[in-house]
């Protein structure tokens, strides 16, 4: 595999940022200048390709949920055979009946075998059928209506799933995972540093009360430099690093593209968050996280909308548009946070953030985006004031990021970091961080870490305490 496609494949999926180094040595190693060459060694250090136990515990690809059509297609093959016209049936592979376009197809030329129209829910009488020239009984009638029916149902959730798997990657990535290959490819680069930044990015969360550790490091950032003293391409590092000083070297016509991208994801963030609010109970007051609240899509929307709020924030300033947002600046939405990690925040003497009183004041942002109701840059402005919230993060531009040292990426159960892979996959079999009561089939051998009101902090192997 060539340098271009390891890279375009580590950001589409979830690899280590170690495993993102590595590969960025073996494809520019020989021209980084020393400094460069010790850092990013440093962090390929930590790569599969230096450990004997090439292993992890954590999936290397974001989770895709998958609805299987195949058997209810091959089922209607069988079942449509022989009728008039049956022959011109499209014929699906496995592959194929993923493809929520393709099933379409299928489901509307089938469903003219018995003269049922896409979308259909009223089914024909006897007398219907038999003026059309459908001479079935409708028991044998009904079972075909109803599969066609159910397949409409799964190309619903297929549709569903793609876009909360598109949203899931936004809400860690940023838009560089809409980056096309030949786009990501015209500069080698540009895209190590977009490849390693987005593996930094989309780090799985640790259970903390405190915040994350930040993105952009030590490694990014000589990355970032030595691509700036080549022919970098700007256009599609902005969509991983939205930034002033990366989006002046932009023409407008790729700001403007970005712009719309951005907006394109708010609104599909929009009309997700909107269903699960909908169709759950949720405190805005304290966005704490209750029995039955669809918290997984929730916050994947929710990351999906601040990644792209904050871009396209970002874009109307570098065109010189920012006076929309004195008529018009949805707010954040602030994530549910786990009960557990909540009350933790308040023993240690924490109250609630003061975004989440902001959020909680302003009108709901698919409201605001779709015109419903007014929220001006002069609101928010006014609702920061009155939390103590920074009215920076709320209304304008990310400054630029300040680097921080590397770390190298720990391995996470339920957010807790663990010393190994091996004793991960262990304390996870046994149900250990879990919030339910562990197994006691296997006695434990590691030592636990807590703090002083008993929240589990690490986890280590007898040899490494």
């Amino acid at each position: 595999m060539d340098a271009i496609s390891e890279l375009f494949a580590h950001l589409q999926g979830r690899s280590r940022p170690e495993d993102v180094a590595e590969c960025v040595l073996r494809a520019i190693g020989s021209r980084l200048d020393a400094k460069a060459l010790k850092v990013v060694s440093r962090a390929a250090q930590g790569s599969y390709a230096h450990s004997y136990q090439a292993y992890s515990s954590m999936a290397t690809s974001f989770f895709h949920a998958q609805v299987a059509a195949a058997p209810q297609v091959e089922l209607a093959q069988v079942l449509f055979a022989g009728l008039e016209g049956s022959s011109s049936m499209p014929v699906l592979s496995a592959v194929e009946c993923r493809d929520p376009q393709r099933l379409e197809v299928f489901v509307r030329q089938t469903g003219l075998l018995i003269h049922r129209t896409f979308g259909e829910r009223r089914k024909l009488d006897k007398r219907a059928r038999y003026s059309l020239g459908l001479m079935k009984g409708h028991r044998w009638y009904n079972k075909r209506f109803r599969l066609l029916a159910r397949l409409e149902q799964k190309i619903v959730r297929m549709v569903r799933a793609d876009r909360r798997f598109d949203l899931v990657r936004i809400s860690k990535s940023s838009l560089a995972t809409r980056l096309t290959r030949a786009e990501f490819a015209r500069d080698l680069d540009s895209a190590c540093f977009i490849a390693y930044y987005a593996s930094r990015m989309s780090l799985r969360s640790e259970f903390t009360c405190g915040s994350q550790v930040r993105p952009y490091d030590e490694v990014a950032e000589v990355l970032l430099a030595h691509c700036e003293r080549g022919s970098p391409n700007y256009y599609a590092i902005a969509h991983a690093l939205p930034e002033t000083r990366i989006l002046r070297h932009s023409t407008e016509r790729e700001r403007g593209q970005l712009l719309a991208t951005s907006f394109d994801v708010m609104a599909r963030s929009a009309d997700l968050l909107e269903e699960v609010w909908e169709k759950n109970h949720i405190d805005k007051r304290t966005m704490i996280v209750a029995r039955g609240n669809d918290s997984s899509t929730w916050n994947e929307s929710a990351g999906a909308w601040n990644k792209a709020r904050e871009s396209w924030i970002a874009m109307l300033h570098a065109l010189g548009m920012e006076g929309l947002l004195d008529r018009m600046l949805p707010g954040k939405v602030m994530r549910l946070m786990a009960a557990d990690v909540a009350a933790w925040h308040r023993l240690s003497g924490g109250t609630i953030h003061p975004d989440t009183a902001v959020f909680s004041d302003l009108p709901l942002p698919w409201q605001v985006l779709r015109g419903e109701v007014e929220c001006s840059r002069a609101r928010v402005k006014r609702a920061c004031e009155a939390h103590g919230a920074s009215v920076e993060g709320w209304t304008g531009p990310r400054s630029a990021r300040t680097a921080v040292p590397f770390r190298p990426t720990p391995e996470l159960l339920h957010g807790v970091s663990i010393s190994s892979p091996t004793l991960a996959r262990t304390m996870r079999k046994l149900g250990y961080f879990s919030g339910k009561p562990s197994s006691s089939e296997a006695q434990l051998n590691a030592w636990i870490l807590r703090d002083a009101h008993g929240f589990a902090l690490l986890a280590l192997e007898p040899e490494d305490h």
